[in-house]
C-alpha cells in the first residue's frame, strides 16, 4: 500500500499511523482532525507525514482511508471524505459499534457500498488523543470486522493485511452479534464505572473517601477517566443491547440488596465464588 489517510487523530488512528510506519507496511501517511491541537500534535511527533487542513485534501490520492471518529459521527466524516476520494479507494472505520456504522454507510451511499470494510480493533487505554499514541497498542490484540452481504474480497483482504501489519490477530463476526458481545463486555462496564464514580463524587464526605481510596477502587473505576464524548457516542449508537444487560444488571443488585437485607450470606458468598471462578475461567483463556 502507498497512501494512507487517517481521519481522526486520536489514540487508535495515531496509533496504528505508528504501528504501520515501524512496519513498512506503507509509504506515506497524510491525516485531518477537526482539533487543531490534534493535527499540531501530529505534526510535532511526526506521526503523520502531511496534516491536512480539510478531510478532502486528506483523503486525495489515498489507497486505504481509516475513519478513525467517533461512532456518531461516521456519516458526517464519510460525507467530508467521499466527493476527493479514488474511484478504487478502500475506506475502513474503528468503530465500537458495528450495525450503526453500517447503517450510517448505507444511509449516506443508498447501499453498503463493497469498498466499505467494517473494523473494530480491541485495544486501547483509558487515554486519548494522538499524543497517547503507541506503535505497539495492537500487538497480540484482536481486531474484528464485521463483513456485509455486499463486501468486496479484495477490500477486506486489504484491511486485514494492514492490521497484521500493526501486529493484530483478525477475526470475523456478525454486526449483530459484535454489539451484543461488546455491550456486555465494554459498553456496560464503562457506564457502570461511570455511574460509581459519579455517585461517590456527589456524597457529601466524597473529598474523603477519593483520599482514601485504595488499589481496587483505582482498579474499578480506571475506565471512568475514558472519553465522555466517545462513550456517550458509543452507548447511544448501542443504546438497545447496553439497555438490555443493565436491566439485567439491576435485578442482580437487587438480588444481592436482598441478601444483605435478609442475611443470606451463604448465597452472597456463593455469588462470589461463582464471579471468580468465571473470571479465573476468561484469565486462563486470554494467557
Amino acid at each position: 500500500m502507498q497512501r494512507l489517510a487517517v481521519i481522526g487523530l486520536g489514540l487508535i488512528g495515531g496509533s496504528l499511523a505508528r504501528a504501520l510506519r515501524a512496519a513498512g507496511a506503507v509509504a506515506h501517511i497524510s491525516g485531518y482532525d477537526p482539533d487543531p491541537s490534534r493535527r499540531d500534535d501530529a505534526q510535532r511527533l511526526c506521526v503523520i507525514d502531511r496534516v491536512c487542513d480539510t478531510p478532502a485534501a486528506a483523503v486525495r490520492d489515498a489507497d486505504l482511508v481509516v475513519l478513525s471518529v467517533p461512532v456518531l459521527q461516521t456519516a458526517d466524516a464519510l460525507v467530508a471524505c467521499l466527493p476527493a476520494c479514488k474511484l478504487d479507494v478502500v475506506i475502513t472505520d474503528v468503530g465500537s459499534t458495528k450495525t450503526s456504522v453500517l447503517e450510517d454507510v448505507k444511509r449516506v451511499c443508498g447501499q453498503l457500498p463493497p469498498w466499505f470494510v467494517a473494523g473494530h480493533p480491541i485495544a486501547g487505554t483509558e487515554k486519548s488523543g494522538i499524543a497517547h499514541s503507541q506503535a505497539e497498542l495492537f500487538r497480540r490484540h484482536r481486531v474484528i470486522l464485521t463483513p456485509h452481504a455486499n463486501q468486496d474480497a479484495a477490500a477486506q483482504s486489504l484491511v486485514t493485511r494492514i492490521w497484521q501489519a500493526a501486529g493484530a490477530r483478525v477475526v470475523e463476526m456478525d454486526a449483530h452479534r459484535h454489539d451484543a458481545i461488546f455491550a456486555a463486555t465494554s459498553h456496560l462496564p464503562h457506564v457502570l464505572a461511570y455511574s460509581f464514580v459519579d455517585m461517590l463524587a456527589r456524597l457529601d464526605d466524597s473529598d474523603e473517601i477519593f483520599r482514601n481510596a485504595g488499589g481496587g477502587f483505582r482498579d474499578f473505576s480506571r475506565i471512568a477517566s475514558s472519553s465522555p464524548q466517545m462513550w456517550h457516542d458509543i452507548v447511544r449508537a448501542n443504546a438497545h443491547s447496553v439497555g438490555e444487560l443493565l436491566d439485567r444488571q439491576i435485578g442482580e443488585l437487587q438480588q444481592i440488596r436482598a441478601m444483605l437485607r435478609e442475611s443470606r450470606w451463604d448465597e452472597l458468598k456463593a455469588l462470589f465464588e461463582r464471579a471468580r471462578s468465571a473470571r479465573e475461567r476468561y484469565l486462563a483463556q486470554i494467557e
